[in-house]
């Protein structure tokens, strides 16, 4: 739209556009004759003549579109546009070299514009185009293309990569990104994920409470987790089963909650921070699951600190995330010891403290799940 007028021979905002893919195979097999290209997307009588011995495109009011690579940012030295169209930036081998020769290029009309249409990626060049103040940003899940989709096509990759790292950037559009300082990776959790935990020896469901009540509380933290044990000391296999953490919850409420997944895991302790609430929160549980074996567990150290053992674990391949819970691993992720306080990612360490760490001793009883 940006090189079209109000008519076919009419001049549009641009004249002279630079197409940017990775390579030019790529830039002219996608972003010129794909099914999304713009031969396949223009109007018949706007439709542009390719001249694929040249690498341009030409419209019929005269305005022309250059192919060129970003794997030879030298290329790029020398023409000039006023406008681009820069494709999967995200994967560029050379994407700081492309992008700096780019801008040089940007300099004919009033207003020079561009446009990056890309998978996001833990990139260090995009993370700087999108909190660029004068980038607009928008989305859009691969859900949102389900009519020009093949059938079923959506729902086999949901099942097999909903919810993880893969899934949340390929099919959600989402930009998952590594922390610096932060204990865990992604791809550390990704490795060590199955689809199902084998007969586990003990289960426990550690509660991290909330100070305070209401829609603007802290989350509540409940995470359920169980071990196998291996046939030398050391050798212990966690299983994360469950994140049932609540946002703004009543007290009553993530109490509830907290002892369902006690019932539902057929769990052997449940263990519960008391720093804030003390002896308030073991009454709390008794008051909605009397029989429950419950133990209170003091913090006194950091969080992070308290988190460096259970992040060793994970470090080892010890820790196997059955299934996908995003919530949970973007905390896990991108906490580094400051910002808020990430309840998901301490009931965590509690459970995994209780089974592998510091075990609180509850006997070991074999169940299949």
């Amino acid at each position: 739209s940006q090189v079209e007028g109000a008519t076919p021979l009419a001049a549009g905002a641009a004249r002279r556009v630079c197409l940017l893919g990775e390579t030019i195979d790529e830039a002219r097999t996608v972003m010129v004759e794909g099914d999304s290209g713009l031969l396949t997307c223009s109007p018949p009588d706007r439709r542009p003549v390719f001249k694929a011995e040249r690498g341009l495109l030409v419209w019929p009011n005269g305005a022309e579109a250059r192919l060129a690579s970003a794997a030879n940012p030298e290329a790029l030295r020398g023409p000039q546009f006023d406008l681009a169209w820069a494709d999967e930036l995200a994967k560029w081998r050379r994407e700081r070299e492309a992008w700096e020769m780019l801008q040089f290029c940007l300099r004919l009309g009033d207003n020079p514009r561009q446009v990056v249409t890309t998978t996001p990626r833990d990139n260090a060049v995009l993370k700087e185009i999108m909190t660029a103040r004068d980038t607009v940003v928008t989305r859009a899940g691969t859900g949102e293309n389900s009519a020009n989709l093949a059938p079923g096509f959506l729902e086999r990759l949901e099942a097999l990569y909903g919810g993880t790292a893969l899934g949340r950037q390929e099919l959600d559009g989402e930009l998952v990104e590594a922390h610096e300082g932060a204990l865990w990776r992604l791809s550390e959790i990704e490795a060590a994920r199955v689809a199902e935990a084998p007969r586990l020896d003990r289960v426990v469901v550690a509660v991290d409470p909330p100070v305070t009540a209401g829609p603007k509380a802290d989350a509540c933290g409940i995470v359920v987790a169980g071990v196998a044990q291996g046939v030398r000391a050391g050798e212990e296999q966690v299983y994360v089963l469950a994140d049932e953490s609540l946002e703004g919850a009543s007290p009553d409420t993530w109490a509830r909650r907290a002892a369902e997944a006690y019932t539902l895991w057929q769990a052997d302790r449940l263990v519960a921070e008391v720093n804030q609430g003390g002896a308030l929160v073991e009454s709390l549980m008794r008051q909605v699951a009397p029989q429950i074996a419950y133990r209170g567990v003091q913090a006194t150290r950091g969080k992070l600190t308290r988190a460096e053992p259970v992040a060793a674990l994970y470090e080892q391949g010890r820790v196997h995330h059955v299934g996908a819970f995003p919530a949970l691993e973007r905390e896990m992720c991108r906490y580094d010891g400051s910002g808020a306080s990430p309840d998901r990612m301490d009931a965590l360490v509690w459970a995994l403290t209780e089974l592998v760490i510091t075990p609180g001793g509850s006997a070991p009883r074999l169940r299949q799940l």
